[in-house]
This record gives structure tokens, sequence and C-alpha cells, in this order.
């Protein structure tokens, strides 16, 4: 079942918005403020955003910017051409203003769930706090952005797409190699020790598991 958070504080528009979709079907969650809204991204799957803009604590133009991989709708009652053109060029999806037309809000929900489940065909590598961003090859732990190099992507996405597998040397080195030319077993294994360093700067756990005399694997 589809999961909604909705981000707003205005607790008459937030209960309004909640009944309409739980009666399409959808499961929902609910944020009254930017940091409850960034603690439940972090730890829930969820498949798109409905985000005001005026928050307490962390506004809503923030969460747009720390978010990736998750359709965001802004709903706002800013209403100027530079308040819209600045959060959908940070990485808002759509964006209604207040106030709003529910059959037109069913209808846009509609539409970026779809495209994101097209986008979404292969498989969502998203693991606890990763999330690896097929579109723009780019690695967040706890939504920060961490560097890797070509081939540090193509190994991790091999993991993460193959998340309780225990990918042999060999083979991990056979799947990376249309991605990069950077493939023998002691170049891997420093490449996955770099790895590990930069997703430890950020979060204390680890994610990549070495199988003694086998090869590697998400650790669970």
């Amino acid at each position: 079942m589809r999961k909604i958070l909705i981000v707003e504080d205005d607790t008459t528009i937030h209960n309004l918005i909640k009944e309409i979709l739980e009666k399409e079907g959808y499961t929902i969650l609910s944020a009254f403020t930017g940091t409850e809204a960034m603690t439940i991204i972090e730890k829930e799957k969820i498949n798109l955003i409905l985000l005001d803009l005026m928050l307490p604590k962390l506004n809503g133009e923030e969460i747009v910017k720390k978010v990736k991989g998750i359709p965001i709708i802004v709903i706002s009652a800013k209403i100027s051409p530079e308040d819209k053109v600045d959060v959908l060029l940070n990485g808002a999806n759509d964006y209604i203003t207040k106030p709003f037309n529910t059959e037109e809000l069913l209808a846009r929900i509609k539409v970026q769930l779809r495209l994101n489940e097209k986008e979404n065909n292969i498989k969502e590598l998203r693991y606890k706090e990763l999330f690896l961003d097929e579109k723009s090859h780019k690695l967040y732990v706890k939504n920060e952005q961490v560097y890797l190099t070509k081939t540090e992507y193509a190994i991790l996405k091999q993991l993460l797409i193959n998340p309780k597998q225990v990918i042999t040397k060999t083979k991990l080195i056979e799947l990376i190699s249309n991605d990069t030319l950077d493939g023998d077993e002691n170049s891997l294994k420093v490449h996955i020790s770099n790895i590990r360093k930069k997703i430890r700067k950020i979060t204390q756990e680890e994610y990549i598991e070495a199988v003694w005399g086998i090869g590697f694997k998400i650790h669970e």
C-alpha cells in the first residue's frame, strides 16, 4: 500500500487532506514540524510527501533541499512565481497553491506516484539509511550526500541490488566491468574499504560485510 507523508502544521488542513487520502486507500503518516518530518523520512519508506513551506523549526524549502529519491508535492499559500520556481528548481516535483481543489490534488498525487514507479522499475536502491540515486549516481547517507568514485558507485550498486546475497569477488568484478575498468581483487578491497570509511563518517553502522574466503554482502 502506498505511503504518503503529510507535512502541514495547520491541523484543519492537515486533517482534511488526511481524511481525503485515507478514503482513497493510502496509508498516511503525519508531521506538524519540519524536524518531525525529517525524523519520519529517515525511518520510514515513503512513496510521496505533501509539503507545506511555512513550517516551525525547519521550513519546507530546507526539506526540499535535503530529501532525495521521494516525490514532493508542495501545498503552499505562497503564490508568487518566484517562490514556485525556486522550490521546483531545488527538487520539488509539483506545486499547488492554497486553497486547492480536492480532485486536482488527487490527480497530481496519482501522476507523481505513477512517474516515480516508472523511474524505479529496476529496484529502489534504498537500504536503512542509504539511498543510491541511479539518476544522478549519488549516494545519500541519512539524507547527506556522500561523494563516490565511479568504481565505488558501481560496487555499492551491485551490493544493494542483491542486499541479502553474498557476491563472490570474481562475480563482483565481472558485474562492475561494464561501468569501470578498475577491476582486480586488490583494488576491489581498497575500494570497499573506502566506501566503508565514507559511510562511517556519517553513521557508525557497518553496511558492507566481508564473508571470509568468498566475497562481500550488505550487512543485515
